[in-house]
């Protein structure tokens, strides 16, 4: 399930704000939470917490 969120916004940020892998991968939790706020309003999904990020990083390295 993380996965899947973690690609939905990584899709999102590159084609919104034209981010690419290592900007979004750089980014912070609260950064994430911000956009997502921004985009879905308050009833948008939570974003990942450092935990996850951190394990989602180690499952699809950017090289």
């Amino acid at each position: 399930m993380w996965a899947e969120t973690a690609a939905r916004l990584a899709g999102v940020a590159g084609a919104v704000l034209g981010w690419r892998p290592a900007d979004f991968w750089a980014a912070t939790p609260a950064e994430l939470a911000a956009i997502g706020v921004a985009l879905a309003g308050e009833t948008g999904a939570p974003p990942p917490d450092r935990a996850t990020i951190d394990r989602l990083m180690e499952m699809f390295p950017d090289g």
